[in-house]
């Protein structure tokens, strides 16, 4: 690898616009980092990794989140010393060669507006559970018409649409971590502690169960990675970027782990509620709320909302981003007012075609597409851990002044991690409800790579 691919970035193709704006404050990068970790994923997807698990969830969700967070501080110190909106495409175009950036970019667009159309229908059955007989597709198409419009118009109204997303969604779950504590403390009024009876069972379903509940609760990470794009456009990047993840690993510790902790205690594993309602509703019930499944019904609906906004945000800068290094159409990097908008266009305008195609082919092109972007995660974190590697040495030897965050035991912890990455494959392929989303994964993958290798070696060539 020439010391020019490792440290300087690719030319940015003629007639594309690079003004992207700086109008994130760092009060909006703080809360983004901060209520990113709180997704609809831990609200709802949780209770079927309780289900398999059983108290061990929290296990599970400790092990994955070590993991998390040693690829947050890997991500964070390539961002830090290299702030783009590309973020983890850009750094692995920088390591390991055009093909890597067009490969983890794309696969990762795809990822995000996808999610964009399911969070929008999720956020439709919410809304149509409360006004019954209105359609579905209109309240979705109503939330892309908002977040696209937001997005289109400055990045400080997506800052500031996920400030108090961010606000309502951490001001919730810290009020219910302090309720389940005082409950399980026995301090609670009008409640009974539970004890430590919840918990005897503490693998009901052995190891597989554990392997279930730990494939659940990785994929209930996702997301993370904006606040290292949205770094980019703030008004400065490396202290962003290096408070974030620095912060990283309390916010996992309490939001994840430790409410997982206190709905095992207060709830049993196996109440028919943790799966239907939800963990948080059973637990809420549990504690006598009123109203408790209509409160998580509005903290679900804002954690589904926020991540749309996100997801549009994230997905058009990752598009900008490669159209900036010459790795797609150049109308997706026109920048219009700090904006690209029509990378916002076409990210929604794809997320709401996955929606419609969730009406038109529910039996055939959605499972597939639901598939293909299963463990796409995965294959964006194997990039990450190969970058880091590849690129500390060269910071190290050419501007070691910009090793603002560094990772901690490098190498080894790196190895580790991606040792981990190949373990989490290898369960996927041993079950049976996670090896169709490897396989269409690693297709898609594959498909992506060997495209991106064939445009390298055109462009070398020319």
């Amino acid at each position: 690898m020439s010391r020019t691919t490792l440290d300087t970035p690719p030319a940015t193709p003629a007639g594309v616009d690079v003004a992207l704006s700086h109008g994130l404050k760092q009060r909006h990068l703080s809360m983004i980092a901060l209520g990113g970790v709180i997704g609809a994923g831990l609200f709802v997807g949780s209770g079927a990794g309780i289900a398999a698990a059983g108290p061990s969830i929290v296990i599970a969700y400790a092990v994955s989140g070590l993991l998390v967070m040693l690829v947050m501080r890997m991500l964070g110190e390539m961002s830090a010393a290299h702030p783009s909106s590309g973020s983890f495409s850009a750094h692995a175009e920088r390591a390991m060669g055009p093909w890597a950036g067009f490969t983890a970019g794309w696969s990762f667009w795809v990822l995000l507006c996808t999610a964009v159309g399911l969070e929008g229908i999720g956020a439709a059955k919410i809304v149509t559970g409360w006004l019954p007989g209105t359609p579905e597709w209109g309240w979705v198409a109503l939330f892309m018409v908002v977040f696209c419009a937001t997005n289109l118009a400055a990045v400080k109204n997506f800052g500031e649409f996920e400030f108090w997303f961010a606000a309502l969604k951490v001001g919730a779950i810290g009020l219910f971590l302090v309720l389940g504590v005082l409950a399980v403390a026995g301090v609670l009024p009008g409640t009974d502690s539970p004890g430590t009876a919840n918990l005897a069972d503490f693998l009901p379903h052995g190891s597989e169960g554990l392997v279930v509940g730990l494939l659940a609760s990785v994929f209930a990470y996702g997301g993370l990675e904006t606040v290292t794009i949205a770094a980019a456009e703030s008004e400065n990047p490396v202290q962003g970027v290096a408070r974030a993840v620095r912060t990283a690993m309390w916010r996992i510790a309490l939001f994840y782990v430790g409410s997982m902790a206190v709905i095992v205690t207060l709830v049993p594993w196996d109440s028919k509620a943790v799966v239907e309602q939800g963990p948080y509703v059973a637990a809420l019930d549990r504690l006598g709320i009123p109203g408790a499944g209509q409160l998580m019904n509005v903290v679900v609906l804002v954690a589904l909302l926020s991540a749309m906004n996100a997801n549009i945000y994230g997905s058009s800068r990752i598009a900008y981003s490669l159209v900036e290094r010459g790795q797609g159409p150049k109308a997706l990097g026109r920048v219009s007012a700090g904006v690209p908008r029509v990378a916002v266009l076409v990210s929604c305008v794809f997320g709401f075609v996955c929606v419609l195609l969730s009406y038109w082919r529910p039996d055939d092109v959605f499972p597939w597409l639901l598939n293909m972007i299963g463990a796409v995660i995965l294959v964006v974190w194997i990039f990450i851990a190969v970058s880091q590697l590849r690129l500390r040495r060269a910071v190290e030897r050419d501007t070691p002044e910009r090793l603002a965050v560094r990772m901690w035991l490098f190498p080894g912890l790196t190895w580790v991690a991606l040792a981990c990455m190949a373990a989490i494959f290898v369960l996927m392929a041993r079950e049976p409800g996670t090896r169709v989303q490897l396989y269409s994964t690693g297709g898609m993958t594959l498909l992506l790579a060997a495209a991106g290798y064939a445009r390298q070696r055109l462009r070398a060539k020319g």
